[in-house]
């Protein structure tokens, strides 16, 4: 399998969050889950508990964001 962007979760204390996602997304979390449980030898994660992950990701990633924030 490629390597996934996504690092072992890190237990942290959550501010809690509510919304709504359709449900094709919801299952590609869930399987996403199961491939990072796989590729970390873990056992696979609730998929609400991706969202914080792979939102930090995509906003340390997005170089337009990061160009921006640094020249605040």
């Amino acid at each position: 399998m490629n390597r996934l962007k996504l690092a072992a979760i890190e237990d942290d204390t959550p501010v809690k969050i509510t919304l709504e996602l359709p449900a094709a997304l919801h299952r590609d979390l869930a399987a996403y889950a199961q491939a990072l449980a796989a590729a970390t030898g873990g056992k696979a994660a609730e998929p609400a508990r991706l969202i914080a992950p792979m939102l930090s990701r995509f906003i340390a990633t997005d170089r337009a964001f990061v160009r921006g924030r640094k020249s605040v």
